[in-house]
């Protein structure tokens, strides 16, 4: 398929997205897409290219579920904070769930687990301390521990790549709209995650 717009194929356009979750920034990949590849396309593209890229699901490959283990931080969207929800499997280590949200309560929390409940089926949830999770698992009849030192170590070291990753390049991103709900967060996020999996399963 080639973009009529700007006639770049889309295997070019994959190409560049995977350059750009490897770590390099949009002025990077753009220099490396020419020198490579010899398409030449501004930073500017690059990002637009990634804005209109939306995976209909964050892909992962599993054989079986031991158990979930789930955590929540604070990233930097413009001038506010938010909440990202993560969910995932501590042998893979593959990314089964993400949301935001910009509160932190028991009603979201029921909101992100039932998602991944929906998606993965009922397992064994590991947690850190936070009152929300003990009265939601109830609800959901999910069993509920808190981290052990792995899990604990698992889980932040993933928050921490994905907080790297954003506050490398991605900070700031970029909304003027008012009252946005931050789907071009989400989609940014879903493509990181996507490309995350496939990393790990092939590591």
């Amino acid at each position: 398929m080639i973009n009529k717009r700007n006639r770049t194929s889309s295997s070019d356009i994959g190409r560049a997205l995977y350059l750009y979750f490897l770590g390099l920034s949009t002025r990077g990949v753009a220099k490396a897409m020419f020198y490579l590849h010899n398409v030449k396309r501004s930073h500017v593209a690059i990002w637009n290219w990634i804005q209109k890229c939306h995976p209909r699901k964050i892909s992962s490959k599993r054989k079986k579920i031991e158990e979930y283990i789930v955590d929540e931080t604070l990233i930097k969207v413009g001038v506010e904070l938010v909440w990202l929800w993560i969910t995932i499997e501590p042998e893979t280590r593959q990314i089964l769930a993400l949301s935001i949200s910009k509160e932190r309560n028991m009603l979201i929390a029921e909101r992100f687990l039932s998602g991944v409940i929906r998606i993965h089926g009922t397992h064994p949830v590991s947690t850190d301390g936070g009152t929300w999770y003990p009265p939601t698992c109830r609800l959901l009849r999910l069993k509920q521990h808190i981290h052990s030192s792995l899990e604990k170590s698992l889980i932040e070291r993933t928050m921490q790549y994905i907080k790297d990753r954003t506050e490398c390049f991605d900070d700031y991103f970029p909304c003027r709209k008012e009252n946005c709900k931050l789907d071009h967060v989400m989609n940014w996020m879903n493509l990181f995650v996507n490309h995350h999996n496939r990393e790990v399963i092939y590591a």
